[in-house]
């Protein structure tokens, strides 16, 4: 079988995040970057599946140099190679999505896996974004991933539910979390990651279609009020809902 798991180089949250002098990006000093937390669910769920089908998992990222790194934490994993999609540009989903895309097209993948989401950019878009691009079926937010003789039967979160969706390969999926537990590289794992091959992409130049104008912080929210815990206090408090906070 043959899996590729797409992994996004993104900001540690335990990083204090600042907005750049022009207001579009962040500010890179003193920031720490790791791999995409879902995306390591992602990387779990391929070598799962290499474990129960054999074949080869491969990482796949793009970014410029650094990123590298983040390849080199999935190798560590487990991972037998890497893709490095090498472009020092910020790209919309769609643009990423189109790089991965071409870099995959014909390297004839079973499955393609992604975590659900990045945490820098909450897109949730890039299985259904791949799967149109490659022209393969998509199921996202995946929790439960059963494939059997090229079959694929995945369980999906949906409000109030689970959904089952049945399909054949070669298919994408985004996975949840939770749908298995990534293991810790461990330093033997560690070692080999290092002379494991990475296969450098250069993408074809992408224009976004999406603009970021500004990047701002959330307002400081204020303090909350306590209005007591006599009766008077319900007047006081409908009156603070309909004049302050017009929720009412």
């Amino acid at each position: 079988m043959n899996i590729f798991a797409c992994v996004s180089h993104v900001p540690d949250t335990t990083t204090k995040v600042k907005v750049g002098a022009d207001e579009k990006q962040i500010d890179q000093e003193g920031v720490t970057y790791i791999l995409n937390p879902y995306d390591e669910f992602g990387v779990e769920t391929a070598l799962q599946l290499q474990e129960q089908h054999g074949g080869e998992v491969t990482v796949v990222c793009l970014g410029p140099d650094v990123v590298k790194e983040t390849i080199r934490k999935g190798l560590a994993m487990g991972a037998e190679k890497g893709i490095h999609i090498k472009d020092d540009t910020v790209r919309d989903s769609y643009g990423t999505a189109k790089a991965i895309a071409s870099a995959l097209k014909d390297k004839s993948p079973d499955v393609v896996v992604c975590g659900r989401q990045s945490i820098d950019y909450d897109g949730w878009q890039m299985a259904s974004l791949l799967g149109e691009m490659l022209s393969i079926p998509s199921i996202s937010v995946v929790s439960k991933l059963e494939i059997a003789d090229g079959a694929v039967k995945a369980e999906r979160d949906i409000e109030g539910g689970k959904e089952t969706v049945e399909t054949t390969l070669p298919v994408v999926v985004s996975v949840q979390k939770g749908i298995y537990s990534p293991r810790y590289p461990k330093l033997q794992g560690i070692m080999k990651a290092k002379k494991k091959p990475i296969e450098e992409v250069t993408p074809e130049p992408w224009e976004n279609r999406v603009e970021v104008t500004k990047l701002e912080k959330p307002p400081v929210k204020s303090a909350g009020k306590i209005v007591g815990e006599d009766a008077s206090a319900a007047k006081e408090l409908v009156r603070l809902l309909h004049e302050e906070a017009k929720v009412i």
